[in-house]
Order: structure tokens, then C-alpha cells, then sequence
């Protein structure tokens, strides 16, 4: 993808944008009022330049004989028993487990707790996230402490990703952070794609409990290609 699709718009922009800006200085120089088109080029330029540094991130070299490694954060199922139900202390003292049995497979997964009642400790935790992604991080995952959890309203969304500013720039283009890009999403209605993430996240653990019972494979399909069906409704991946 990154080849195939973000290398091209990379290329492309930082071939011609900063021959337009030579043109465009080269043409307020004559006296030219071009000013606000000249503004914006040079905007859209050091956007350009952005985006490409954001991609880069994700293109290393691969060392080792497996040449990855899995940060862990839950555990889904295993015979005869599924763990929603085990706050996520549990599951990521069990990833620590495995960090320390094979350091060159897994990564730890770095994890803050917030009490949303402490302002304090929200303001560490979006401290802890500006640091995290200023430093090329894409993000984190907020989930509920209790994990599976029900409120008032039915279940809660059981994770939501924060990306950050220059992730999301790959995402949606390089002038993201344009006051007119960011007007546009900002209109957007997510009611849908919230709708959809706990309906796939039922499916989903339908799907593992039936496995952990030892149903036949068909009784797992059926949840499988649930959730591939919902995938295909025309609502934007990228949300």
C-alpha cells in the first residue's frame, strides 16, 4: 500500500509543488500579485513534505529470522473458555508473560490507566498521548477497564482509537490539517460505524465462544462471514 499508494501521492507532490513555488516567487518578483496563491502552494509543499515523513515511519528494515514482532494486549479464547469477562490488568499481565518469555517475538504493549473522575490523571493520560505520538506513535486504543461492559444505553464501544494528528494525515491526505479538510470532517456522522463496530465485536465473540464449545466450523463461518457482510456496507473505512 505504501508502495502502491502513498509513495505515488509522496512523489508526485514533492515533484511538482516545489517547482510551483519557484514559479509563483518567480512571478511575484515581476510585480505578479499571486500572494494567496503563493501562500497556499507553499502550505500545501511543507504538507506534502509531512505526509511523506509520515508514511517513512512505517518502512523499516527487517531483522531476524521472523523479521516482526506482535505486541499482544488480549487474549481472545483458548479450549473451552473465552476471557471478556477478565478486566484488561489480567490480559496485559498475561502479554507481560509472554514479553518476557520470547523478547525477540513480542513487545510490550505500553498501557496508561485514566480515572475519567481525576482530571489530573486525564491530562497525564493526553500528555502521555502528545509524547507518544509526536514521536511517530500512530496512536492509542481507550477501552473500558472492565472490558465487556454495559451502561445504561447497552454495551459500551469496546475500544476507540486516538490517532494522531500526522497519522491521520496518511489517512487523509496531506492537507488534513487544512481548515477546510478539517471542516469536512468534522460534519461527519459516525452514529453507523459506531453501530457497526459493537455489532462486528458481538459477532466476533459469538464466533469465539462457538469455537471454544468445539461447534462445528460452519456455526463459527456463520459469525465469520457476518461480520464480512457488514464490511462490505458502503461506510467509510477509514473512520
Amino acid at each position: 500500500m505504501i508502495r502502491d499508494q502513498y509513495a505515488a501521492v509522496g512523489a508526485a507532490a514533492g515533484a511538482g509543488l516545489p517547482v510551483a513555488v519557484r514559479a509563483l516567487e518567480s512571478a511575484a518578483d515581476r510585480g505578479i500579485d499571486v500572494g494567496h496563491l503563493l501562500d497556499r502552494t507553499r502550505t500545501r509543499a511543507g504538507n506534502a513534505e509531512r505526509f511523506v515523513e509520515a508514511y517513512r515511519r512505517y518502512i523499516q528494515p527487517v531483522e531476524g529470522d521472523l523479521g516482526l514482532q506482535i505486541a499482544p494486549f488480549q487474549l481472545v479464547a483458548s479450549d473451552a473458555e473465552t476471557y471478556e469477562n477478565r478486566d484488561h490488568h489480567w490480559h496485559l499481565d498475561l502479554a507481560d508473560r509472554l514479553v518476557a518469555a520470547d523478547p525477540e517475538l513480542f513487545r510490550t504493549t505500553r498501557r496508561v490507566d485514566v480515572d475519567l473522575t481525576d482530571m489530573g490523571s486525564r491530562e497525564a493520560a493526553t500528555a502521555w498521548w502528545d509524547v507518544l505520538t509526536s514521536n511517530g506513535g500512530e496512536g492509542m486504543v481507550v477501552k473500558p477497564f472492565a472490558n465487556l461492559t454495559r451502561a445504561k444505553k447497552g454495551l459500551v464501544q469496546p475500544g476507540l482509537k486516538v490517532r494522531g494528528r500526522e497519522y491521520l494525515r496518511i489517512i487523509y491526505g496531506a492537507d488534513y490539517t487544512s481548515p477546510e479538510t478539517l471542516a469536512g470532517v468534522k460534519k461527519r456522522s459516525l452514529g453507523q460505524k459506531r453501530s457497526m463496530a459493537l455489532r462486528e465485536y458481538a459477532l466476533g465473540l459469538e464466533g469465539a465462544r462457538r469455537a471454544a464449545a468445539g461447534e462445528p466450523i460452519w456455526r463459527i463461518h456463520q459469525c465469520v462471514f457476518g461480520v464480512l457482510a457488514m464490511e462490505s456496507e458502503p461506510v467509510d473505512p477509514r473512520l
